[in-house]
């Protein structure tokens, strides 16, 4: 496959790596250990059921909500600096 001036496999590495990052993030959000009675972030408290549906839970529906949507922000931006984020 015609890369430019990348090297062979370029392309494949920078697949690999994005899809190992992925694969890091996800597991460092398993709750790990006993669920909290109170969220980490507000002290409110979490529900019997959402820390049996989500072994590890540390944060309450809305802290854990707003959490998603800053790291899904911050996930936007491509520190690869690959050639599809540089044409948008």
């Amino acid at each position: 496959m015609a890369s430019g001036w990348a090297p062979e496999g370029a392309v494949q590495e920078q697949i690999d790596a994005s899809v190992e990052d992925a694969v890091k993030n996800a597991r460092a959000q398993l709750g790990k250990g006993k669920s909290l009675t109170h969220c980490e972030e507000c002290e409110a408290p979490i529900p019997e059921a959402r820390r049996t549906a989500i072994p590890g839970v540390r944060y309450c529906v809305d802290c854990q909500s707003s959490l998603e949507k800053e790291e899904t922000a911050l996930s936007s931006f491509n520190r690869r600096g690959s050639k599809d984020s540089q044409l948008r």
